[in-house]
């Protein structure tokens, strides 16, 4: 067994490896299988068959894919956008009672800025654009 654990590891040197995308990738890839697997027990048809394997291996190419990639610098940039994208929602959520989140018009920058009734300016730390922001 040490063997093949030993070529293993010499393959996936360099690679990039599993990340947060790629196993939300096998946990929707099983609840896809699932569904697919009851909703098939009702529905008997070809073009639900097909429509199920071309996704089901579309997800597993996917997956597989960013796991064998070699370019980490890109795969990683992907899953920091999948998971900013997740924590800012959850920042939102908790900050719903003291905060705002607004877009810099300009940049598209997300900015956090306290609740404030009226009309007031705010000034971008990116791109030092001024812009209104009702509150």
């Amino acid at each position: 067994m040490g063997k093949f654990k030993n070529k293993l590891y010499r393959f996936m040197y360099g690679r990039y490896g599993t990340d947060t995308l790629s196993t939300v990738l096998l946990y929707v890839y099983f609840a896809f299988v699932l569904i697919c697997t009851v909703v098939s027990i009702f529905v008997r048809s070809l073009w639900f068959s097909i429509f199920y394997y071309v996704v089901a291996t579309a997800l597993v190419v996917w997956m597989l894919s960013r796991m064998f990639s070699r370019n980490i610098a890109a795969r990683k940039r992907e899953n920091d956008k999948f998971c900013g994208f997740f924590k800012l929602r959850k920042n939102k959520f908790r900050d719903r009672k003291t905060h705002v989140y607004r877009k810099c018009p300009s940049c598209k920058a997300v900015l956090r800025l306290p609740k404030a009734k009226g009309k007031h300016f705010v000034v971008c730390p990116r791109c030092k654009n001024r812009f209104e922001v009702k509150g």
